[in-house]
């Protein structure tokens, strides 16, 4: 069964199917990669919590940076939010994003935690 939900003509914001939950990319406001990547992660627990899962359930992240210089500053923040033991698959790449203001762009695909 597929569920979308926050869907608009464009994408949806989470899109579940069976366990799995897949969210659109993720952006953040603010004027550094530091600020941009924490509200990021922000939405991403709620949309998560929404869902029904948590950062601990996440099976693979997808980061872009708009430019690679700031993988450092992000990885600050990402390793700080990732539970220890519970790093997901993940891979991260420089792409020109919707916005010359964004600098980090995080997709999610993750597991339902487990109602038993």
């Amino acid at each position: 069964m597929i569920n979308r939900q926050h869907t608009s003509e464009r994408m949806s914001k989470i899109v579940t199917h069976n366990d799995t939950i897949y969210l659109c990319g993720q952006v953040g406001a603010g004027e550094s990669v530091t600020v941009q990547t924490q509200d990021c992660l922000s939405r991403i627990d709620t949309l998560l919590a929404e869902a029904g899962s948590d950062r601990e359930h996440i099976l693979q992240a997808i980061i872009w940076l708009s430019d690679m210089q700031d993988f450092d500053e992000m990885n600050a923040v990402w390793d700080a939010w990732v539970p220890e033991g519970h790093a997901p698959a993940r891979a991260c790449g420089e792409a020109k994003l919707a916005s010359d203001t964004l600098k980090v762009e995080i997709i999610i695909t993750a597991a339902r935690k487990s109602t038993d």
